[in-house]
């Protein structure tokens, strides 16, 4: 909900990121799809929901906002099978994963993934998106130095992913955070992670990205860290 607040940055590429309905999925139905329902909008991080459920294989209906259920009326927030309440993007995630993909994995790997989807609102979050004390974001702080992200750097530069097994929810968490910084702050310059804009760019690669997010900003996206990583390719005619 507080990235709203920030929403006026990106008045310049407004028409060349629109954002798309998300369409439901036409695979076979699971359990969870028999009532889950998010309560969100584009301009939120209720994409990011709709990137993780699509990634596990779960269809979500998007609901009516005039009815969200959310109890400070935020978003995203989502129900499911009548008595289920979820709100909080991360706790969406760790819910859909929970229910529809955690018995596959092994508890390692299960543990992995809670702690990076809990790093990602506890510590990256924050790094983020610098606020005022009202709750607005005003900048990022990946304009400057970072311990925390030089350590992400130097882990991303031994694995392609964030936990052992290839790409998980943990990363629809982590790379959701990230690509929303050049979404919000345009031109900004994140080369000195060199292993993170390379892994930010392989998760907006995604299909499921691009579903969620719309494809115009999936295809921004991998222009701009394109531009970060070296290859300077010009930006829509903007730059």
């Amino acid at each position: 909900m507080k990235l709203l607040s920030a929403a006026i940055i990106l008045s310049s590429i407004s028409s060349a990121c629109a954002f798309a309905p998300v369409p439901v999925s036409h695979r076979a139905k699971t359990a969870l799809d028999m009532g889950a329902v998010l309560y969100g909008s584009q301009g939120s991080r209720s994409p990011l929901v709709n990137w993780g459920a699509s990634e596990i294989g779960v269809s979500i209906e998007m609901g009516d906002l005039s009815k969200n259920p959310h109890p400070f009326k935020q978003i995203p927030a989502l129900t499911d099978d009548d008595d289920v309440l979820v709100f909080e993007s991360g706790a969406i995630l760790q819910y859909l994963y929970n229910k529809n993909a955690a018995d596959k994995d092994s508890s390692k790997r299960s543990a992995a993934i809670t702690s990076w989807i809990l790093w990602a609102n506890a510590t990256l979050d924050p790094i983020c998106f610098l606020e005022t004390p009202d709750g607005k974001v005003y900048d990022t702080g990946l304009k400057n130095p970072n311990k925390r992200i030089d350590r992400l750097d130097q882990l991303l530069g031994e694995q392609e992913y964030l936990v052992e097994g290839g790409f998980s929810i943990a990363d629809v968490a982590i790379a959701s955070y990230l690509l929303y910084v050049p979404q919000f702050f345009q031109g900004i310059d994140l080369s000195r992670w060199p292993n993170v804009v390379a892994y930010m760019k392989r998760c907006a690669e995604r299909d499921a990205y691009g579903k969620a997010f719309g494809s115009n900003v999936q295809q921004y996206l991998i222009a701009s860290l394109d531009a970060m990583g070296g290859e300077k390719k010009k930006l829509f005619g903007m730059f």
